[in-house]
């Protein structure tokens, strides 16, 4: 369930509240153009700015438009474990197929807090769990043998790995059983990652083009890594502007570039640079996007 290329969608605003109709215009943009799965709440979803109501709205609406088409994955990380907890099991029983955990932030655990972290959401929900090591937003990297020990427990099913360290993913995968998921939290680290071992991707730019990263991940998982390596150049240009400023500043502007999206952004993110906006418009239209 948990491979390929799932999309790390972003939640639309208008005049400051959740725009659930561009939200499901935007979901079945991601499922007719061949996601594999979509990941609501994430960081690219700006969750960390979401009220728990508008948090349960987003989730429960990714799960009502994707009605069964692709697993809907929820974000339900926080630094509060207390948090965690209640927003997991709300995301089961709306219909969830799996949450995904970061590594709290600003708390910095230490190994048996972390480890405790998991095995209490663990406890509280049969929900899979998918953890997520993301150091330049967390301040804390979780370690491979960290991420071992809480493999271990029954319901953490995989990883999204962010680190862009593949020596680091390698001894996680060499570590963990063998139907441990882990995906890769960077796009532009896909290629190589599956090469390893890894399943596929967690990302950003499958927001714009859904097809052409469910594509390359087809094509390395399996093996035709001439087609792979194509597609991987060819979306390197998008994968890095992408990143010109704070995910998910760059993607919102690029689908209202697109006309999908206001590109509403929740303080404390900004607009984009008028520079880069025009760097990015740039790069779309090379790519053909607009």
């Amino acid at each position: 369930m948990f491979q390929g290329a799932f999309t790390a969608i972003v939640t639309p605003f208008r005049d400051g509240a959740f725009d659930e109709a561009a939200y499901r215009e935007l979901i079945d943009f991601q499922i007719e153009g061949g996601i594999h799965g979509i990941v609501s709440c994430g960081t690219t979803g700006e969750s960390a700015t979401l009220s728990h109501d508008e948090h349960h709205r987003v989730v429960e609406t990714a799960i009502e438009q994707a009605a069964g088409r692709v697993p809907v994955i929820a974000g339900t990380g926080s630094n509060s474990t207390r948090e965690s907890i209640s927003l997991t099991q709300h995301a089961e029983e709306a219909g969830a197929n799996g949450c995904l955990v970061v590594t709290p932030y600003y708390n910095k655990p230490n190994p048996r807090g972390l480890y405790e972290h998991h095995k209490a959401i663990s406890e509280a929900s049969s929900l899979p769990i998918i953890m997520y090591n993301v150091p330049g937003r967390t301040g804390r990297n979780m370690l491979p043998d960290e991420v071992a020990r809480s493999a271990e427990l029954p319901t953490v099913v995989g990883i999204k790995e962010a680190t862009g360290d593949l020596t680091q993913v390698a001894d996680v995968i060499a570590l963990c059983p063998d139907d441990f998921v882990v995906l890769s939290g960077d796009d532009f680290t896909v290629l190589p990652l599956i090469s390893i071992g890894g399943r596929g991707v967690i990302g950003v730019a499958s927001n714009i083009v859904p097809g052409k990263m469910a594509e390359l991940c087809d094509a390395a998982l399996a093996g035709d890594w001439a087609r792979a390596r194509e597609l991987h150049y060819e979306l390197r240009p998008l994968n890095k502007a992408m990143f010109m400023e704070t995910n998910p500043i760059p993607v919102k502007t690029a689908l209202k570039l697109m006309g999908r999206l206001t590109g509403e952004l929740r303080l404390p993110l900004g607009p984009m640079s008028e520079a880069n906006e025009e760097r990015l418009a740039s790069v779309l239209k090379e790519a053909g996007v607009i």
